[in-house]
């Protein structure tokens, strides 16, 4: 076995969440992207088959055997497998376990995983990442949002922007990236503190009115003297920039996993309708013009996979952080520009029928879009492959 095929036991790992995605996500995938429903149940449903706590120790009700990291693999494979018919259902997977339960398990006290994670890992509840503001998205740094330590409370004033599973009726918290002071050298000290659901001046506004992933969960947030507990710091103090580009580093990965399922959709449907469709008496699909396009799926698929699963395997083998963070800015890339790819293929190989919202590439159209942009954009992707090969780019 080469250490990018997958195991026997993901591969019937990945039989049983295929029956899932297909059984209880894909029937019901076009109506709530069409009315913007969360569908809160079938997010509940995903904790109980256990997808929520791949990565967790089973003391927390998760999958991972003591001593162990978990395995980030079966992740990635259940996060193709639902973004395979849903990319909504497949990001809410994704943040969940990347955003919402891996910070407070690599950075949490052990009160704060007593409390927390028991419920966010069984998927009763689910926690947002509060990182991108109105004028620090990829310039992380530039974070306004301020945290002042007044008689044992951490008192946040500011505002956040795109956060997933932030304000569902299940969310129970968010960690926010905030200013807590002033380094030595002057720069900003930026933590990383626990805001639970329901706390005093903090206010998850309306949600967007997305391009895509309309059955996803994605709010603005606001902290007005918002107020909490001096032991919600997350981690150390002044260690909130280093926690959340490890949160990212897995977070690329996963995010490439979700495009390889949209990549495997646009290929499957693009082969169906080939083999359907008829013009001058035989199928499109005999057609040059078609066929070689869906070849092509087949090697971006290929391509994308393959560079998403070997960075898996890097992360759950603990290969050097140097290695797996090359490894995953490659997967990153390369898989969510094939994916945005794939989908205006699809569409084309579906003429004016892949134009109506009737069928499911037009959404898949719409979702892949933010594949480019989300867990770090493709430009900064090509920035941290070239540092990787020692350049000073900026």
């Amino acid at each position: 076995m080469t250490p990018f095929e997958l195991s026997p036991e993901h591969e019937t790992f990945r039989k049983s969440v295929r029956e899932f995605a297909e059984s209880q996500i894909a029937p019901h995938a076009a109506r709530w992207d069409k009315e913007h429903h969360f569908p809160t149940d079938v997010v509940q449903q995903m904790g109980e088959l256990g997808l929520m706590g791949l990565t967790a120790p089973e003391e927390f009700g998760g999958m991972a055997s003591e001593g162990t990291a978990g395995d980030f693999t079966a992740l990635c494979v259940a996060i193709e497998e639902i973004g395979r018919v849903d990319q909504s259902l497949g990001i809410t997977l994704e943040a969940a376990v990347g955003l919402g339960i891996n910070p407070i398990l690599t950075f949490g006290t052990e009160e704060q995983k007593q409390r927390w994670l028991p419920d966010l890992v069984a998927g009763r509840t689910l926690a947002g990442f509060g990182l991108t503001e109105p004028g620090a998205g990829s310039d992380a740094g530039a974070t306004k949002t301020k945290a002042e330590l007044v008689d044992g409370q951490w008192v946040v004033n500011g505002a956040k922007q795109f956060i997933t599973n932030s304000g569902s009726d299940i969310t129970s918290l968010v960690t926010v990236t905030a200013r807590t002071g002033t380094r030595e050298d002057g720069k900003a000290e930026v933590s990383t503190i626990i805001v639970p659901s329901g706390t005093p001046g903090f206010t998850a506004e309306p949600a967007y009115d997305k391009l895509g992933w309309h059955a996803s969960d994605t709010h603005p947030l606001t902290f007005t003297d918002a107020r909490v507990p001096e032991a919600n710091l997350l981690g150390a103090r002044g260690r909130g920039f280093a926690q959340f580009l490890a949160t990212l580093d897995d977070g690329r990965v996963a995010i490439a996993a979700l495009a390889v399922g949209c990549i495997q959709a646009c290929l499957d449907l693009s082969v169906q309708y080939a083999g359907e469709r008829t013009t001058f008496g035989v199928p499109i699909g005999a057609k040059q013009g078609v066929a070689f396009q869906i070849a092509d799926l087949e090697v971006m698929l290929e391509a994308a996979r393959m560079l998403t699963y070997r960075a898996a395997a890097m992360k759950d083998a603990g290969r050097p952080m140097r290695e797996f963070k090359q490894a995953a800015a490659i997967a990153k890339l390369h898989a969510t520009e094939s994916a945005v790819t794939a989908t205006r293929i699809a569409t084309q190989v579906f003429g004016g029928y892949g134009f109506m919202e009737e069928y499911p590439v037009a959404r898949f159209y719409r979702d892949a879009k933010v594949l480019e942009i989300g867990e770090g954009t493709s430009e900064v992707q090509r920035m941290l492959i070239a540092r990787g090969r020692g350049l000073p780019v900026e």
